[in-house]
């Protein structure tokens, strides 16, 4: 069973929230409005420069 959590850089006024879990060591990526609808699964340093990427946007 796959436990999924709010991620920390969920928010913000339009409400856009993701949720992660721990998917066979690598991180899983779902919207948390829509948890049926799959979810991304990446590897750590990849996941970790989405956020690098995301975070360095306007």
């Amino acid at each position: 069973m796959i436990r999924w959590r709010k991620s920390t850089y969920s928010g913000g006024v339009e409400n856009n929230c993701v949720e992660l879990s721990d998917v066979d060591g690598q991180v899983g990526v779902r919207d948390s409005k829509n948890p049926d609808a799959g979810h991304l699964t990446l590897t750590r340093h990849d996941f970790t420069a989405l956020v690098a990427h995301m975070t360095s946007q306007p």
